[in-house]
């Protein structure tokens, strides 16, 4: 559950607060796909499945570790300067980690369709209709301008569902304090071998694999 990602993943979304942490840690590692790379074709190819999670992760996960190694060692030496131009960086790695652990979970051979029970009311209330959201949220990630996130989140404090899109790798929750629930990764590289430059039909075919399940669960225990 999202909710509780900063204790699964040994990450944090809020990226600055908690690096006094960093003096005892385990390294972050590349969490394994619930599913073969091949399981979600046609929709998305195994060899974009394969480079997304065993590359493209995989360098967020090492280049993370380098730089929270630097920012320890700028702690022990009390070395401010150091300490905020080492921030960038754990933002983008951090931020695609996190992003990523998410991502995974949002997809499965078995998804599509629509949710159940109470997300599904949740989304009739706060957007009108499935319908309704399925397309704000596909506007907003084919609009995002470059590299980024479409996100599907909540806002604790107003009890409603939010859609959002962020830059880069930049975390949903640590930059805009929406818990993130369903996130869909239009850089480039998430479509580009399959669908070209034509992002659109990328997120046409993503809904045909959304996990549900996993997104009902987060939104439940974000409630909690």
């Amino acid at each position: 559950m999202l909710c509780r990602f900063a204790a699964a993943g040994r990450s944090s979304a809020k990226l600055v607060a908690p690096l006094g942490c960093l003096v005892s840690r385990q390294k972050h590692t590349l969490p394994d796909l619930p599913y073969d790379y091949a399981a979600l074709e046609p929709h998305i190819n195994a060899q974009i499945m394969q480079l997304h999670h065993s590359k493209h992760h995989a360098t967020y996960v090492n280049n993370l570790n380098v730089v929270e190694e630097k920012y320890k060692e700028a702690l022990a030496k009390g070395d401010v300067t150091a300490q905020v131009s080492l921030q960038p960086a754990l933002k983008f790695n951090g931020g695609g980690h996190i992003n990523h652990t998410i991502f995974w979970t949002n997809l499965s051979p078995n998804g599509g369709g629509e949710p159940k029970g109470e997300l599904l009311e949740a989304i009739k209330r706060d957007f009108g209709s499935f319908a309704n959201f399925k397309e704000k949220l596909t506007a907003v990630s084919v609009g995002v301008q470059g590299s980024g996130w479409g996100w599907l989140g909540y806002n604790k404090e107003q009890g409603r569902l939010q859609i959002a899109a962020c830059a880069n790798q930049d975390p949903l929750q640590g930059t805009t304090g929406l818990i993130p629930l369903l996130g869909i990764d239009v850089w480039e590289h998430a479509y580009y071998l399959q669908y070209k430059n034509v992002r659109p039909d990328y997120l046409k075919a993503i809904w045909n694999v959304i996990n549900w399940e996993n997104v009902s669960s987060r939104y439940a225990a974000c409630k909690k």
